[in-house]
């Protein structure tokens, strides 16, 4: 027999602690020998007679055909059906369950740091819990033991008292807990290092076997068809009259299916389905492994334990535990097998190790415990951790719904539920797009990649190991990345890094955070933590700026900060923006088909400026962003090109790029304008410069008036800066006076610098996006992915005036906009503040007359005014509309951690509520 005790001796002869160790990559080491079985009394591999064809004769035509029968394939088919969608096809290559989903350990968590991702997790378990019993009499192997969160120091407590708040706004039940309550609950654990734990009574433990089978009973008895033992071959794509790639067919060495619509749920094995048709699937293979206990006494009926400090979950199984974890140099599954189905690899001791001895840590009987079989699998895992969803920008009716990082059981019944949504009716339900609070980027497909990204194997290969090795990391609101950088630079990137510039990720772009008075901190090629034998950087400036983000308090460097904030508000401060993206709407329906796009009326003469939203059919913001109408250029160039008809200019947030020019792209082909989109986002830099001073020193390098009359605020010009032609835009993003300067790459070097030695008498300073966000979010504006969302809607959102609802211009979302309006607002966006300087990150409950009515969707502190601001959406509890009214008559509470702090309500920003300072009066 294998004892836990004896793999660690023989993983470990000089036991050394696991992370000093760096085993190599493809070990062939092996330890005590063990039986690979997964641990479930039914499996699918031998249901049923074994045949050479499909389980049932394919049909001519689908609707949508869905590859792929694990948990993610059967959950959206079982939903598709549920809306109507009666002529769905699955089709599996081997049995449901075959790939992935029967080795999956099958962990249900409802508490993550993420607003959406709770939704989604507590609509699967009422799918699995509820709705599929009632609906087919089946027990789908669902058991409620509860489930344990382990914080062995502070910082782990309080990400838990974080969930537990978020947990109040969603009725999820949970308790923190002291060591010596976790030890009456859990009587075999060890609690001497604890301290503290978060208790879930309502998770649990789903069973795949079970599930799959449940909700495919569901979807046929509603009409789908699944067919079993039937691979696909090939996918037919045919171009239209446009020039658009959309599918057509599916092919398969048993017939042909003729459909609009095929979704991609084929796991490991959706990269090579991708490619079948074009599409790049950012997502690698690795293997991913558990072992399986004999029967411990007294273990029955206990809670699943995550504890995250050692990097290894204990799953309840009947009378054993299942013994798992997220290790820093998982191994890589290079060759994908088509032929690979119910199969298991050998597990590598050497690798495994680091989790027996955590578990031994926390449960010490385990010590003495015999190993029952092992359990290493291929699963897919993703550049950030967040599954693939969504219509590919490349070939239109081809979806995604893969790269579910082991984690498709859990999240499978809601991404399932919104994909469905998704092809039926265009959108998901939820807001998917923007759900990572890291990285401020949602599932939705590839969208939130920029398109270089999602063929580049390094940055691929770099960004999913990261994120695997962290994924029990503590979720630090201002964590970034350490893998895959430098991807793309703007053209003032050496620039600013001598400057002590500290930069942030996003899309790929290295962008400003905030300026260090230490000087250059680089951001060096990827260590991979010291994993596979790579050597670990040494004095790693970069790193250790971001090892002062590790915390729920102020940072170290909040000070430096603020000095940026006021020097904005009391002189100017100077922002490279040159990430944003910057696209050119132009052609013969240029106008018709912004008037369509934007919500706002866009189509005002040339030098006009207009901050505006897009929408869906819902109503809902899909960006807020700036439209500036232009006059034809000369062929060839960044700043004004050459075009027939009418032209507008774009500028949207570089972290949404991709989103914007997806949607655009997608309308414009569903409304056949005829017209242009062309990016032009890597030719051109972007300066702002803003502050009560602004005008003064631009006046020195620019050739043009800026007064009030020759300048007004929202229109552009092509104006002359240190003899290099740009682009002036009179906007403001901090409720400033100030200014824009969009400049040809080439020149950006030569315009900086001479802004900045206009000012420098004046008190010019850089500035970075942490200083923008505090200054955004004290003047009231708005920002897309936090405080706006694609299922937001403008009045919801208090930006009514972007809607140009008193002309009879049609625009997309309208009618969802004017049905709202006539209805009533029944959630509204509120500006909150406390009087105590505590730190807020978003998430945080929202008390309204002692009763939860929503959560912070942002927060920061705001210098000016020296408080803590925090934006909320709030419901009425009672069900009723949102007025003005309900929100001033309220008492409210912000819940930080689990205690509530006194906040006042606000109906505008306090912040100059009379917008003189963007008019220049000061």
């Amino acid at each position: 027999m294998s004892y836990m005790s004896c793999a660690l001796r023989a993983a470990t002869p000089r036991l050394l602690p696991a992370p000093w160790r760096t085993p190599r990559l493809y070990s062939s080491t092996t330890g005590p020998t063990a039986k690979k079985s997964v641990p479930y009394q039914k499996t699918l591999k031998d249901e049923g007679s074994r045949s050479t064809g499909p389980s049932r004769p394919l049909p001519a035509s689908a609707e949508v055909v869905v590859i792929g029968g694990g948990s993610l394939g059967c959950q959206t088919t079982y939903h598709l059906a549920k809306l109507g969608v009666t002529n769905v096809v699955l089709l599996e290559r081997d049995r449901l369950t075959a790939g992935t989903t029967w080795h999956t350990a099958g962990l249900l968590w409802q508490l993550r740091p993420s607003d959406v991702e709770v939704e989604l997790l507590i609509h699967t378990r009422d799918v699995l819990s509820r709705q599929l019993p009632e609906e087919t009499g089946l027990h789908t192997g669902w058991v409620q033991n509860g489930g344990l969160f382990i914080a062995s120091n502070k910082q782990r407590l309080d990400e838990y008292k974080r969930l537990m708040s978020l947990g109040k706004v969603y009725g999820v039940e949970s308790h923190v807990l002291s060591p010596a309550q976790t030890k009456e609950l859990y009587p075999l654990m060890n609690v001497d290092d604890l301290y503290g734990t978060l208790y879930v009574p309502k998770d649990g433990t789903i069973d795949p076997a079970g599930t799959c089978s449940a909700l495919a009973r569901a979807a046929t008895a509603r009409g789908a068809t699944i067919i079993e033992n039937c691979p696909v071959t090939g996918i037919q794509v045919k171009t239209d009259d446009f020039g658009v790639k959309r599918v057509h067919a599916v092919e398969t060495a048993h017939g042909t299916i003729q459909t609009p619509c095929v979704v991609n749920c084929a796991g490991v094995w959706a990269r090579a389905l991708g490619r079948l048709v074009g599409v790049h699937v950012p997502l690698v293979a690795m293997r991913h492994a558990y072992v399986v206990t004999e029967r411990i006494e007294g273990i029955q009926n206990t809670p699943n334990i995550r504890d995250h400090d050692a990097s290894v979950y204990l799953r309840l199984q009947g009378d054993a535990l299942s013994v798992g974890g997220y290790e820093s140099n998982p191994i890589f599954w290079e060759e994908v097998s088509d032929k690979f189905a119910f199969g298991l690899f050998d597990l590598d001791w050497d690798v495994f190790m680091q989790h027996i001895q955590g578990a031994i840590n926390r449960v010490p009987v385990l010590e003495k415990t015999g190993i029952k079989s092992t359990v290493c699998g291929p699963e897919s895992f993703t550049a950030d951790h967040k599954p693939l969803m969504g219509e590919a920008p490349e070939v239109r009716g081809f979806f995604l719904g893969c790269g579910f990082n082991s984690a498709g059981m859990m999240l499978g019944g809601g991404c399932g539920k919104e994909l469905a949504h998704w092809i039926v009716h265009g959108r998901p339900e939820k807001d998917m797009y923007s759900y990572d609070i890291r990285q401020g980027c949602g599932c939705a497909g590839t969208w939130r990649f920029h398109r270089s990204l999602t063929d580049n194997n390094r940055w691929i290969r770099e960004r999913s190991h990261e994120s695997y090795a962290k994924n029990y990391s503590i979720v630090f609101p201002h964590d970034e990345p350490l893998a895959g950088r430098n991807m793309r630079k703007d053209p003032l990137h050496e620039e600013l890094l001598q400057q002590g510039c500290v930069f942030q990720e996003r899309h790929g772009w290295e962008r400003p955070g905030w300026f260090s008075p230490a000087g250059a901190a680089p951001v060096l090629d990827y260590d991979y933590y010291g994993a596979y034998s790579q050597e670990r950087h040494r004095d790693y400036a970069y790193n250790r700026l971001l090892a002062d983000e590790y915390t729920f308090d102020f940072p170290p460097h909040h000070h430096i900060i603020k000095n940026e904030c006021l020097t904005c508000r009391n002189a100017l401060a100077l922002f490279d923006m040159s990430y944003f993206g910057k696209f050119y709407l132009v052609g013969p329906e240029a106008t018709k088909a912004a008037n369509w796009l934007f919500s706002a009326d866009v189509s005002k003469a040339p030098g006009s400026t207009v901050y505006t939203c897009m929408l869906n059919k819902r109503g809902g913001v899909e960006s807020d962003l700036t439209v500036s109408r232009i006059s034809p250029g000369e062929p060839g160039s960044p700043l004004a090109p050459a075009f027939q008809g009418d032209g507008y200019y774009v500028a949207v947030g570089g972290a949404v790029a991709q989103h914007n020019w997806s949607h655009i792209s997608t309308v414009l082909q569903d409304m056949k304008f005829r017209c242009e989109l062309i990016d032009c986002s890597e030719e051109m830099g972007m300066l702002s410069l803003q502050g009560p001073l602004s005008r003064t020193v631009l006046q020195e390098v620019l050739d043009a008036d800026l007064s009030n009359e020759a300048f007004p605020f929202s229109s552009h010009q092509l104006v002359k800066a240190a003899g290099c032609t740009v682009r002036a835009i009179r906007l403001t993003f901090v409720g400033e006076l100030g200014w824009e300067l969009h400049v040809p790459r080439a020149d950006c070097v030569r315009v900086y610098r001479a802004v900045m030695q206009a000012g420098a008498r004046h008190g010019i300073a850089n500035a970075g996006y942490r200083a923008i966000d505090s200054l955004s979010i004290e003047k009231g504006y708005r920002l897309w992915h936090t405080d706006l969302r694609t299922d937001d809607t403008p009045l919801e959102a208090g930006l009514a005036f972007t809607c140009k609802l008193k002309s009879s211009i049609p625009f997309l979302g309208r009618e969802a906009v004017e049905a709202q309006k006539a209805t009533g607002i029944f959630r509204r966006l509120v500006y909150f503040t406390t009087d105590e300087k505590v730190p807020m990150f978003g998430l945080e409950a929202i008390w309204r007359d002692g009763q939860v009515v929503g959560y912070v969707r942002r927060a920061d502190f705001g210098f000016a005014i020296n408080k803590t601001i925090a934006y909320g959406y709030i419901r009425d509890p009672a069900g009723g509309p949102v007025s003005l009214d309900f929100v001033r008559s309220g008492s409210y509470e912000l819940e930080r951690m689990g205690v509530r702090y006194p906040a006042q309500a606000h109906t505008k920003s306090p912040f100059d509520p009379d917008n003189k300072r963007v008019k220049g009066i000061y």
